[in-house]
Formats: C-alpha cells, structure tokens, sequence
C-alpha cells in the first residue's frame, strides 16, 4: 500500500502545450528566410530546449520561462526567421497558466485516498496559477524552481520525499515522460506509473512498474482499507 502519490502536473493531469509548440514553429517557417520545414524547426528547437535545461543545475540553475525564451531566440536566428522570440513565448507561457484539465483529472484525484504532491519541472507561478485557474485542490507542490534542478535528476524527488517524510517504497510517482518521470523516480528508488495517453511505443531501456492509458485505471491501488 503507498502512503503518497507523486503526480507530474503537464501531460498527466492537465494537456501539454503541443499544439501550441506547432503553432510557433508554423510562424517561424512562414517568415524564415532558409529552406526549412516545421519538423525541422522542432527539433532544433527542441535540442536548444533540452541542451540548456541539461545545464540549469544548482548556481546555474535558470528557470523554464529563461530557458523556453533562449532556445526560441537560438531557433529564430538559426533558421532566419523575423518572429519574436518573447511574443512567441508568451503563447507558451499563456498556455502554461491556463491548461485544460484531462477528463479522468478530477475523477482520479476525488477517488484516491492517499495524499498528493505535484512534483513538476515547471515554474512554480505558472503551476499555482494552472491549479487556480482550474479550481483544484492541491496544495502540496515541490517544482524544481525551488529545487534547483530539473528531472530526471534525482535532486527534486529526494526533495519531495524529504518534505514529507517519506521513503522510496511508500510512494508511487506517476507521469508522461519517459525520461523524466519513470527514469527520474527510478533513480531514487520510487515506484512509477507511466501514464501513456497516446499510446507511445514502450522504450527498451527501462520498464515502468505500470503502464496505463488512463488515471482512473490506477484508482485501486491508491485507495486506503477501512
């Protein structure tokens, strides 16, 4: 029986920012100046994205909102685009303090009976005003701003558990990402749910304790007996 949740909060509990990631780079490719397409634009943005975040750790720590502007000005010049890297962003940004909640959201949450805490990459202003915004409950939240450090380092889960004094094998850590949620919990000994919504083919480098294509089917394992 766990004695706690860790949830990931964007792609688990409420939608990502996909569509909006398409929509900046259809802007980007429509005033480029060099032979592109959006895909491509992606992934370099992408790869900007990721590079930088690798680095944000401890005294070099910067936040999402710092790192999301610099790979977009990196992607703008790269492919000689006009946009604005800080308007672009600002559709990012909007998204992230306005996400639309999943359907089985609220079912899972009103179900458990175990306590919550959301343990996310993302900008502790930005995920308080997404809970607002979406009237949730949830007030136990451990992001790596605060931290320091971004998953899947182990730094924000050895956080979490030390807040709330807990050990590995009591908590269950649910999320989207491959890498940053089952990896991430696995590196400190915490049980994972990966939480696979579009049905994304399995990675062999690592197992997840469970696969699930919905909260609801984890509802079972996380209510308490009388």
């Amino acid at each position: 029986m766990y004695k706690a949740v860790f949830l990931d909060f964007y792609g688990t509990l409420v939608h990502e920012d996909d569509l909006f990631i398409e929509e900046i780079c259809d802007r980007i490719l429509a005033s480029s100046t060099v032979l592109t397409s959006t895909k491509e634009i992606g992934r370099y943005w992408w790869h900007a994205f990721s590079s930088r975040l690798d680095l944000a750790y401890g005294h070099d720590f910067k936040t999402q909102r710092d790192i999301e502007i610099a790979s977009l000005e990196d992607t703008i010049a790269f492919v000689q685009s006009s946009e604005n890297p800080r308007e672009l962003s600002e559709i990012l940004f909007e998204h992230w303090q306005t996400p639309a909640l999943f359907e089985d959201t609220i079912e899972f949450l009103g179900a458990i009976q175990v306590p919550t805490v959301i343990v996310s990459n993302i900008d502790r202003g930005d995920i308080e005003a997404a809970i607002q915004h979406n009237n949730m409950q949830l007030n136990s939240i451990i992001t790596s701003e605060e931290v320091r450090s971004y998953k899947p380092r182990a730094d924000i889960f050895q956080e979490a558990l030390i807040a709330y004094n807990l050990q590995p094998f009591e908590v269950l850590h649910i999320g989207d990402s491959f890498t940053n949620d089952i990896i991430g919990a696995h590196n400190v000994g915490i049980k994972a749910a990966w939480i696979n919504r579009k049905n994304k083919p399995h990675p062999e480098h690592c197992t997840p304790d469970y696969i699930v294509y919905s909260l609801t089917e984890l509802i079972p394992m996380l209510k308490t007996t009388s």
